[in-house]
């Protein structure tokens, strides 16, 4: 019983989220992520007349060695145009104090949601890639456990 009561729980969470309209995680094997495992992730914007807010999710762990990681962004539609590219930078850990920021779920693993497209517009509806790389100085990134995307729209 208790069982069904939780799950029914989780599963209205997730329903409930109406201005979702993509989000997917890459999980890296060994709880690292290596240069040469760019993340690409394909979606659908069915609507071209709303804005859109685009978020990188990170999960880490505590063994992650830096306060701060640097992403390479790109997203490029169905024709292979690139739209947007940039260096994002972000804290994964206070400066200062070393403390962990981001949500907590499990013992020593934290969830970012890093706002990269703020009230984005897409020109048409179709298909759009995202490429995710990490821009560190290390081949082998470690801590870092998945890699992904949300788009949703603005109400």
């Amino acid at each position: 019983m208790r069982r069904s009561f939780i799950f029914f729980i989780l599963a209205l969470a997730i329903s409930c989220d109406s201005n979702r309209v993509f989000e997917e995680n890459v999980v890296f094997e060994d709880r690292a992520w290596k240069i040469s495992e760019s993340v690409l992730l394909e979606f659908d914007i069915e609507d071209s007349s709303k804005p859109y807010n685009l978020y990188l999710d990170i999960r880490n762990s505590i063994d992650y060695p830096y306060a701060r990681i640097f992403v390479n962004y790109s997203l490029s539609d169905s024709t292979g145009a690139e739209l947007s590219k940039k260096l994002i930078s972000e804290y994964l850990f206070d400066q200062k104090t070393g403390k962990p920021t981001g949500d907590s779920g499990l013992g020593d693993v934290y969830d970012h949601q890093f706002l990269i497209g703020s009230n984005f517009s897409f020109k048409h509806a179709g298909k759009y890639k995202a490429r995710f790389e990490q821009f560190m100085r290390q081949d082998t990134l470690q801590g870092v456990l998945a890699v992904g995307l949300r788009v949703e729209t603005i109400q």
